[in-house]
């Protein structure tokens, strides 16, 4: 494994990179967390694991304000992270070893791949959202950010979301202006979605009407799970490896 730093426009971005054996060449994995989250949650770690079985290699990466990547979790916003996501999809297209690229992230994470797929639709084989929080600029447009009440006009400098997490104002007035629905119809690749039908945190209905707008996408439902898969991460796992081996065999 190797352990090293993306830099974008001077924030860097804490990554690590796992490589199969025996070849040359393969195709690559971006693996992205979610809000509060990190590289090194079982759901993130497990699907690099068998991404890395199936014969591909496998990057995970931080965001800004999250992990051990550069800036504050207060300051981060979905513009933030949509500018490290380009970067690192440019560090991973000049490897001389990858064939392919696919994107993988999960519940923040799962937004931001939407969002990049559909912003470069032609560099990506596939794309794999789980548990994707797509509906997060739809919500910041009415008043409310994962669970917490905001005046979508008037918005505060700061704010706490949840009772314990600070965020800059800024996190909402980006999210409002963001249309997922048309980096959507913007990416006619391979889709996999996969989601916990008794996801706590993002309903598991997002997951189904994301599937329904997309062009070419499959959902998979874990029944009984959670939003990071805390029941069942085998057969998430096992999804998501099935759906990787396809392009490989």
């Amino acid at each position: 494994m190797k352990e090293f730093y993306i830099t974008d426009d001077g924030i860097r971005l804490h990554a690590k990179l796992e490589m199969p054996d025996g070849k040359d060449k393969y195709p690559l994995v971006i693996i992205v967390h979610g809000f509060t989250g990190n590289m090194e949650e079982p759901h993130i770690t497990e699907t690099a694991r068998i991404a890395v079985e199936a014969g591909y290699a496998a990057l995970r990466v931080e965001m800004y304000g999250h992990g051990q990547s550069d800036g504050r979790f207060r300051d981060h916003t979905l513009y933030k992270w949509i500018s490290n996501m380009l970067a690192v999809v440019e560090y991973a297209r000049n490897l001389d070893f990858v064939t392919d690229l696919f994107l993988c992230g999960h519940s923040q994470g799962g937004l931001l791949v939407m969002l990049i797929a559909g912003m470069c639709p032609n560099k990506f084989r596939a794309v794999i959202p789980l548990s994707p929080a797509w509906m997060i600029p739809e919500i910041a447009r009415k008043g409310e950010i994962l669970g917490t009440a905001i005046d979508p006009v008037n918005i505060p400098d700061e704010f706490v979301q949840n009772g314990e997490n600070v965020l800059s104002g800024n996190y909402i007035r980006v999210a409002q202006t963001l249309h997922v629905e048309d980096e959507i119809e913007r990416y006619k690749g391979p889709v996999l979605i996969v989601h916990g039908d008794e996801d706590e945190a993002v309903p598991y209905e997002y997951g189904v009407k994301a599937a329904e707008l997309y062009s070419n996408a499959k959902l998979v439902t874990i029944k009984g799970d959670t939003h990071c898969f805390d029941n069942h991460l085998d057969e998430m796992t096992a999804a998501v490896q099935e759906f990787l081996l396809d392009f490989v065999n």
